[in-house]
């Protein structure tokens, strides 16, 4: 099995942010990943395009990856998120395995 990766990509207006970034540093991010029993978790904001953000959670298989997005898990932090956010910020999801791994 592949290691493989849960993306959640926001599209986070300018206004919300500061209040974006601290809320999800300090709490959705800790206990997203703490729920997940994901391996580990990092999120980054896009240079490219400053109203993206996108978190990255690592899982052993592309399986366990897919499996947290139908479990009851998740269902607490989605409710957070849209309680939280309403419709300001949208978001997507994807799981991303990786096929290939090269080290320089």
């Amino acid at each position: 099995m592949a290691k493989a990766y849960l993306a959640v990509r926001a599209e986070v207006p300018e206004a919300d942010r500061a209040r974006f970034d601290h809320w999800y540093e300090t709490d959705h991010l800790p206990w997203a990943l703490r729920v997940f029993e994901a391996r580990r978790a990092w999120r980054c904001w896009s240079r490219t395009d400053p109203a993206v953000h996108v978190a990255f959670y690592e899982f052993e298989s592309a399986e366990a990856a897919e499996a947290v997005q139908t479990s009851d898990a998740i269902k607490p932090l989605v409710e957070d998120f849209d309680r939280v956010w309403q419709d300001r910020v949208k978001r997507r999801r994807a799981v991303l395995e990786i096929v290939q791994e090269l080290e320089g």
